[in-house]
């Protein structure tokens, strides 16, 4: 790709991560002059991927002030499907990250469910797809799955809470949406803390740790703001971190005292005595919000701490991010995850690391999925643009 089209995907890079920028923020930004901005986003215009405005407020103010330029984000937008343990989403995200809508269905805990999960997801990008409005273009398409995704394909190698093993989700997905769009997947850990840091609670952090939790618990990983995949993009499994491995909890990898095994659902409803086969999000909610399972908590925010501090003495991050699940536990459980921490981690490590709940809430993953979706848009926006629109 020539250094002209890489300027357009800059700029529209930009644009779409921070929002409407003034022609002068821009040229400031990508170190060009203002006839470079001028030439570049008079083609992202002709194009459809942004508009330029006057600012607001400035009628009848003295000077030229810069144009604002702003994505277009009725127009250009991705499918975006969130794959968890008890739900599936699917959303029309515009340019800039806006989810323009959106519809969710459940999904029963139902072991190997490859085909439900593909046929459900299918119908709702489907129904998403035709009812947006006439003139727009879908540009991509990305999911995000609750496993180890093998990136090339988006085959998820293993997905324990299901039973999942070398299940052709990227793929079968692709053919049941039959849009002639290909299907982008990742692991929704590792896409929430793309997320994150790109528009989130990690802002400005390059070296940060998302923990996720859903059923279990998944990471993600940034050192010097690029993601450590590992050698087959399988790295950061952080929810089989041991914490307790002498007399832990069984996980559903085949091993004892896994960190996920000691904080997630089953652990802490078990510890909070609430009867078996009581499960799910509102369940956790009610419990961590229960005075009569202070002491559950505890027990979870001890073991959540001891894993967190583990992670400090490795990584040295900015910021900790709780997300998914781990929102809640750790809103209840702070003081006692902090109190590990303080013992547990190095001073020097753990001095300038911050703690901190998802900033995009329970959006993380699924806005990281659409990400997945603008990659090829971002990287040449005229050709994305001409093959979509064709």
């Amino acid at each position: 790709m020539n250094s002209h089209r890489s300027s357009l995907g800059t700029l529209l890079h930009h644009v779409h991560v921070s929002g409407p920028l003034s022609r002068a923020a821009l040229a400031a930004r990508m170190g060009v002059n203002r006839s470079t901005i001028l030439a570049l986003t008079s083609e992202l215009v002709a194009a459809g991927l942004v508009r330029e405005e006057h600012p607001r407020g400035t009628t009848g103010a003295a000077g030229r002030p810069s144009l604002v330029v702003r994505p277009e984000s009725e127009r250009v937008y991705v499918l975006a499907f969130d794959v968890a343990v008890d739900r599936l989403t699917a959303a029309r995200v515009g340019l800039g990250a806006r989810v323009l809508d959106s519809r969710a269905a459940p999904r029963p805990r139902a072991g190997v469910d490859l085909d439900a999960v593909v046929g459900t997801l299918a119908g709702l990008g489907r129904d998403l797809y035709r009812e947006a409005p006439r003139g727009s273009v879908c540009m991509g398409i990305g999911a995000s799955y609750t496993g180890m995704i093998r990136p090339v394909d988006g085959m998820v190698r293993y997905g324990p809470e299901m039973g999942w093993v070398d299940q052709a989700f990227g793929t079968e997905l692709e053919r049941s949406l039959a849009l002639g769009l290909p299907v982008a997947v990742g692991n929704e850990a590792h896409l929430g803390a793309l997320a994150e840091y790109a528009r989130g609670a990690g802002v400005g952090e390059p070296d940060l740790i998302y923990l996720h939790g859903d059923v279990g618990v998944g990471g993600g990983i940034l050192v010097g703001g690029k993601l450590l995949g590992g050698e087959g993009g399988y790295g950061c499994e952080v929810g089989h971190m041991l914490v307790n491995p002498v007399d832990g909890r069984p996980c559903l990898c085949g091993s004892r005292g896994c960190l996920e095994a000691e904080v997630g659902e089953y652990a802490l409803l078990a510890a909070a005595g609430r009867p078996p086969g009581t499960i799910g999000r509102q369940a956790v909610r009610s419990a961590v919000r229960d005075p009569g399972a202070a002491a559950a908590v505890a027990e979870i925010g001890d073991w959540l701490g001891i894993g967190v501090a583990n992670l400090i003495n490795l990584f040295n991050p900015g910021v900790v991010i709780f997300g998914g699940m781990l929102q809640d536990i750790y809103a209840a459980a702070a003081p006692h995850v902090a109190a590990r921490i303080a013992q547990h981690a190095m001073p020097v490590s753990r001095e300038r690391a911050r703690l901190r709940l998802a900033g995009l809430g329970d959006d993380s993953t699924l806005i990281g999925a659409a990400e997945l979706g603008f990659t090829p848009l971002l990287r040449d926006p005229l050709m994305g643009i001409e093959r979509n629109a064709s």
